[in-house]
């Protein structure tokens, strides 16, 4: 029996939210789906605007190792980051990007899926819950994790003084991945 396994890297810059979002989406797959994770991050050595990367392997089984070679989901938030990370997507994998911070890559063997996240975000309130955003659509095109288990994870990890405007970002995210009916094969 061949055991499900996704992932999935989330790339920016410092101050997006990047490793949140790691941490939000494998919270949420591992209480609400009864899914293992192993979640990895590494950023730059600014505070704020350096580069981020976190990692998140997701699988039914036993995780045996914290890195992967290849991941089937890619999501960047950042032109930097995006060149330095695509290479990482595997063939038939996704790309989920923001375009207004970074543009399509010339790779014709990968899905890409442009979210505008930041304008988004922007129009909810807060730039900076572009993130959540992201989570919404993920959430709701890789059917990983449900709607409630993401909105209950966001509630248990995000300052009570901001959670209204990401509830609020990943809600939108959620109907905009349902508006566009967007799907990625997890």
């Amino acid at each position: 029996m061949h055991q499900k396994r996704v992932t999935l890297q989330f790339c920016g810059f410092g101050g997006q939210g990047i490793v949140l979002s790691s941490v939000v989406f494998g919270m949420a797959a591992v209480i609400g789906a009864g899914l293992n994770a192993v979640q990895t991050q590494s950023y730059g050595s600014e505070a704020r605007g350096g580069e981020c990367q976190a990692e998140l392997i997701l699988s039914e089984g036993t995780i045996h190792s914290p890195l992967a070679d290849q991941v089937d989901i890619l999501v960047a938030m950042s032109q930097l980051a995006l060149n330095r990370y695509i290479d990482r997507l595997k063939p038939e994998g996704t790309l989920i990007l923001d375009p207004e911070l970074a543009d399509t890559p010339k790779r014709s063997d990968i899905t890409v899926i442009p979210v505008p996240a930041t304008q988004i975000a922007s129009e909810t309130g807060a730039r900076i819950a572009a993130n959540m955003v992201m989570l919404g659509v993920l959430q709701q095109a890789t059917g990983l994790i449900s709607e409630d288990d993401l909105y209950e994870t966001i509630r248990d990890n995000v300052p009570q003084k901001s959670l209204e405007v990401n509830l609020k970002a990943a809600k939108r995210g959620v109907a905009l991945a349902k508006e566009h009916n967007v799907r990625v094969e997890a």
